[in-house]
């Protein structure tokens, strides 16, 4: 007989089924083939498996989350985010196990303590705080009309009960946190209760940029346009903005839509289509600069967007500079009638909620916000702030882009913060006036300020905007609002979808 802990992969899909309809008896519908190969893409490690003689036996699935934003008291639900695992988070500090099961004909193998040393294992290599789990209490309902949840655990804590879940973890050194009432509705054997159980990495090293709270500090650059005599004048100016925010501990610096045009004034002799290109070849050197400050000053920072030139076709791309490193970008969808009558500029087709060190965060440059679908794609994703870089000429042009941003906040219950350029740059074809006023946006609800803005600057003045926003109120709304947008939506009538 062979026994191996080995990754999931999707080929076991047809045994892990068998394994999990014996395992649960009837009890409860088995994973469905796409949720196993969406967690197998989001998180493959945390996905494993013990296979006796190469047949599928017990299977074990886990996320990474971000814990702050869910605190000891949620549900299953909660957790998952209603099993689309939007949830998980690569930059996260808790190892969630959402799912065990043996098959009932290998259960004397001890094949479960072989998943949780494999889970732990992970727990170290990833340099994660802890594994946690709701653990479901199966034989209470047994006991239930003699027993409170409580003194049903502690019975089973002193051997005085058998639990066939609580004992073994128990036995693999998880600790009671506390009992989770209505944690996983329709678990009748435990009569919706589970309790919340936890294992401490005591290898743990704090990471310097980790989340420590719910509260986050956006740090949003209105900037000024200027002409500079060259790079590193510009490169300057970001780094005052970068250090001024890093010293005020934010955890974003934000800029705006193509915060670098200013540099377009050396191709003045240039058309506007080939003038964007030259600028477009600054790109790669400006993204790698800001990607170095990002580390230094420990500060994540969105760097507005620029043009990027990729198979000769021009894209507006915004990029998202991790202070551990890490580099994502988002191409501009939705490009305006300018844009592409005097740039060529065309628009991306990708779309997804960004993992940080601070949760998950969408970015949309400018236009992009005035189109609803793609903000609620991103909050189905997990999105919790909106970032939104603009760039506007006019006082109408704007409003749009505010009053729209503003709207996106309550639609997809989060936070939205919109930053943009201001002052004229005469020396500049296409790029003379600006109009400008940078605002970070809340739903409309009694935990949030009454005409849901959170913090303005001045208009058309060079400044920086910080405010902190609380991601746990978020939370609050969707559960107990006034109104709960996203619960209420009538997906039995109609649903978006995104087509690639």
């Amino acid at each position: 007989m062979e026994i191996t802990l080995e990754p999931l992969s999707i080929q076991h899909y047809e045994e892990l089924k068998n394994a999990m309809m014996e395992a649960y008896d009837g009890l409860g519908s088995v994973w469905e083939k796409e949720k196993i190969q969406r967690l197998i893409q989001l998180f493959p490690e945390g996905q494993l498996c013990v296979l006796v003689d190469n047949k599928v036996a017990a299977v074990a699935l886990s996320i990474v989350v971000q814990y702050n934003l869910f605190g000891d008291n949620h549900t299953y639900s909660e957790i998952t985010g209603n099993e689309t695992f939007n949830t998980h988070n690569d930059s996260g500090d808790i190892l969630y196990g959402i799912e065990v099961f043996v098959s009932p004909d290998f259960r004397a193998m001890r094949l479960g303590r072989r998943l949780y040393d494999g889970r732990k294992e992970l727990c170290e290599r990833l340099n994660l705080k802890a594994i946690v789990i709701g653990g479901r209490i199966p034989h209470y309902h047994l006991f239930s009309k003699a027993l409170t949840p409580l003194e049903y655990i502690n019975k089973v804590r002193t051997k005085e009960a058998h639990d066939p879940v609580l004992t073994f973890q128990l036995s693999n050194d998880f600790h009671i946190v506390r009992i989770l009432k209505n944690y996983l509705p329709g678990d009748t054997e435990s009569e919706e209760y589970a309790v919340l159980l936890r294992w401490n990495n005591v290898f743990y090293a704090e990471k310097p940029s980790s989340l420590t709270d719910s509260n986050i500090r956006l740090g949003l650059v209105q900037w000024q346009m200027r002409l500079f005599k060259n790079l590193e004048e510009f490169y300057q100016q970001i780094e005052f903005f970068v250090n001024a925010l890093s010293g005020y501990q934010s955890d974003f610096a934000v800029f705006p839509e193509l915060f670098n045009s200013p540099l377009l004034a050396s191709y003045n002799n240039l058309s506007e289509y080939e003038a964007m290109r030259k600028l477009a070849e600054k790109t790669e050197e400006i993204k790698l600069k800001m990607s170095e400050f990002a580390i230094s000053k420990n500060i994540n920072i969105i760097a507005g967007s620029m043009p990027c030139l990729e198979d000769d076709k021009l894209y507006n791309v915004s990029y998202l500079l991790h202070r551990n490193g890490k580099i994502d970008e988002y191409r501009k969808i939705h490009i305006t009638p300018y844009e592409s009558k005097f740039y060529a500029i065309v628009g991306g087709n990708q779309l997804k909620a960004f993992d940080t060190d601070c949760g998950k965060i969408g970015i949309l440059v400018c236009y992009d916000v005035e189109f609803p679908e793609l903000s609620r794609i991103l909050a189905e994703q997990g999105m919790k702030i909106l970032f939104v870089p603009y760039l506007t000429d006019t006082q109408n042009a704007y409003t749009r882009v505010r009053n729209c941003a503003a709207a996106r906040a309550i639609e997809n219950e989060c936070y939205v913060a919109i930053t943009g350029c201001v002052g004229n740059l005469p020396g500049v074809n296409n790029m003379d006036i600006q109009f400008g006023q940078s605002a970070v946006f809340t739903p409309s609800e009694f935990a949030f300020p009454s005409n849901g803005v959170k913090g303005e600057s001045t208009p058309n003045t060079e400044m920086t905007l910080i405010v902190d926003v609380d991601l746990n109120p978020l939370k609050d709304l969707h559960h107990f609002g006034s109104v709960k947008n996203l619960l209420d939506r009538r997906t039995d009538l109609y649903e978006i979808k995104w087509k690639k």
